[in-house]
């Protein structure tokens, strides 16, 4: 039975088990008339403040960390290299900044649309393997973090899928070589041969 994830599945603050939970979870945009749906292969965790690859390291808030502070169950999106809109679900209670990095998607619904936005010639393959490309594939933009995830225009839905120990793996962050020792933390959760789940979304 497909459900949309309900507000309190996003307040457990157990970055690391959510992380997890969220492989085989099926990441869902509507704007206008365009939908847009992939399957969550990769997610990266970043437990603020205490982490230093986190952008509320130390508890900083700005305009740009303070949708981390509220409450499980949003969208935090921000901008990178002034060109890449990242994509991450921000977690636990209010005043935790906590947050998942969506990294990666199988794409499902509106392939169509996804190649309109990344490029006509761009690959399947290509249109969602990396957080800047699933951003532009799914039409997220930094005006939209903050966003609610149990709305109609961004949210994650469940499908039933159950991903065990053996289905992923655990590997380094990416990109975060500031962070020092904290960049070698294994918070990045890659989902095995994904195409062996694909049917029991599209049934």
């Amino acid at each position: 039975m497909i459900k949309k994830l309900p507000s309190a599945f996003y307040l457990s603050a157990d970055i690391l088990q959510l992380t997890q939970s969220l492989l085989g979870k099926v990441l869902c945009s509507r704007f206008g008339d365009k939908l847009s749906s992939g399957m969550i292969i990769e997610a990266e965790a970043y437990r603020g403040p205490d982490d230093r690859g986190s952008h509320a390291y130390g508890n900083l808030r700005s305009k740009r960390t303070e949708p981390m502070f509220l409450s499980g169950g949003r969208a935090y999106i921000y901008l990178c290299y002034g060109m890449h809109q990242m994509f991450n679900v921000v977690s636990g209670p209010s005043g935790t900044p906590h947050a998942i990095l969506i990294r990666a998607l199988y794409p499902l619904q509106g392939v169509d649309v996804m190649q309109k936005r990344r490029g006509s010639k761009i690959p399947f393959k290509n249109l969602c393997n990396g957080p800047g490309k699933l951003g532009q594939a799914m039409g997220f933009h930094t005006s939209m973090s903050g966003t609610k995830l149990s709305g109609n225009q961004i949210w994650i839905e469940d499908h039933g899928i159950r991903i065990s120990k053996k289905d992923f793996e655990q590997r380094p962050r990416i990109g975060i070589d500031y962070a020092g020792k904290d960049a070698l933390l294994p918070w990045r959760f890659v989902l095995l041969y994904p195409e062996r789940f694909i049917q029991s979304i599209i049934t």
